[in-house]
């Protein structure tokens, strides 16, 4: 009984962090942390991306911030298109122009 109730209290506390995780990414200003659970990033990889200046960040103090809006549509780019697209493309050209190399 004892077993069956601390599984029932680890379940809750998952179910409880996962909530968490879910309300704090609703916001539009996030932190590092936040941008990690919204990208399935590592803090360090996140890190790396903005001294790189490959991902859209602001800073205050020694603080980073990120706006979800502008991580999202940064998580959108460079969009692989489907076999259906692609083959709509092709036969949507001019016969003469697929003949060409």
């Amino acid at each position: 009984m004892e077993q069956q109730f601390l599984l029932f209290l680890q379940n809750q506390e998952k179910r409880l962090t996962n909530i968490e995780n879910l309300l704090s990414i609703s916001k539009s200003v996030l932190n590092i942390d936040e941008v990690c659970i919204l990208t399935g990033l590592s803090k360090s990889h996140i890190y790396k991306l903005t001294c790189w200046g490959k991902i859209p960040y602001y800073k205050q103090a020694k603080h980073l911030y990120f706006d979800r809006i502008e991580i999202e549509n940064w998580l959108k780019i460079n969009r692989f298109k489907t076999l259906d697209e692609l083959n709509r493309e092709i036969s949507s050209q001019p016969i003469s122009k697929r003949g060409r190399r």
